[in-house]
């Protein structure tokens, strides 16, 4: 699933590509993506000639702020990327009109497609078919009990040590799990909390409790350098996810501990180990990260 810093490093392509543009038109061959207006139809008619006023981030939210007080909401789920650039319908299925990064295979599961009065085009390509698209009215979406309930945003210059103590405070459960509700942090999912924890040396299982001031000090400041190398190289593409462009992110060269099960660890050598709890893998050092 594209995290935080997939999600910004498509917000970024997406703000040089696309930021004052009109949408025109909308097709899909898939209107269950759109979950509001439950409709397709309506949504298409709503969303014609509203022009884009900002592309922002929240969590692992895409928000389009529109004219007339509206804004689109996408969120990719497991597959879904945003991909800019031409194609032309060619026996029901999109072509990129030229050579180039979107003739990935990846980038080929088009169902839905969003046309511009310049005469550009941006395409969510979902595999699954997982994602989801919403419009909504500004204001509501601001106040919606999903966006209230998110909590802080590990990027930003308020996300300090003291906010990040008090994400935790009394919070119960193992580390790994902990960290990645979008409750108490906003945007980290399974890649960067495994690396994050290898960069801090604490075991995904470890009670989040039981963390000294040390070990809490350690492990924001590996969420926070984690995070912000990530965004810097475009995030990580060794499975679906891809940049805007359609090319890949470059932070497979980067990665410390997830998907790299049996392989040995950069800073002892010791193997690699992959652990299942809460439904979801945690890959770490056993000599480096210590229950």
């Amino acid at each position: 699933m594209p995290e935080l810093p997939e999600v910004q490093t498509t917000v970024d392509g997406l703000n040089k590509k696309v930021l004052k543009r009109t949408f025109v038109d909308v097709w899909s061959d898939w209107g269950k993506i759109v979950k509001k207006p439950i409709f397709f139809e309506e949504f298409r008619r709503e969303i014609k000639n509203k022009k884009i006023k900002r592309i922002w981030r929240r969590a692992k939210n895409i928000i389009f702020d529109l004219s007339e007080g509206y804004s689109l909401l996408i969120h990719q789920k497991m597959t879904g990327h945003l991909l800019v650039g031409s194609w032309n319908l060619e026996s029901g299925k999109w072509v990129p009109a030229g050579k180039g990064p979107l003739n990935d295979p990846y980038n080929r599961f088009l169902h839905v497609v969003f046309f511009f009065d310049d005469g550009k085009m941006m395409a969510l390509s979902d595999a699954r078919k997982f994602a989801k698209i919403e419009l909504w009215k500004t204001e509501e979406l601001l106040s919606s009990k999903e966006f209230k309930n998110l909590g802080p945003e590990p990027l930003e210059k308020s996300f300090t040590l003291d906010k990040f103590k008090q994400a935790l405070k009394d919070k119960r459960g193992k580390v790994k799990q902990v960290i990645m509700k979008p409750e108490v942090i906003a945007g980290i999912g399974n890649i960067y909390a495994s690396e994050a924890l290898w960069q801090a040396k604490i075991h995904p299982e470890k009670n989040i409790a039981k963390l000294s001031d040390k070990e809490l000090g350690l492990l924001y400041q590996a969420i926070k350098k984690v995070l912000t190398l990530a965004v810097k190289l475009g995030g990580e593409s060794f499975s679906d996810y891809r940049k805007p462009d359609g090319s890949k992110g470059d932070f497979d060269t980067e990665r410390e501990a997830y998907k790299r099960e049996g392989q040995k660890c950069h800073r002892c050598s010791t193997k690699i180990e992959r652990i299942k709890f809460g439904g979801r893998s945690a890959f770490f050092c056993p000599r480096c990260q210590k229950l």
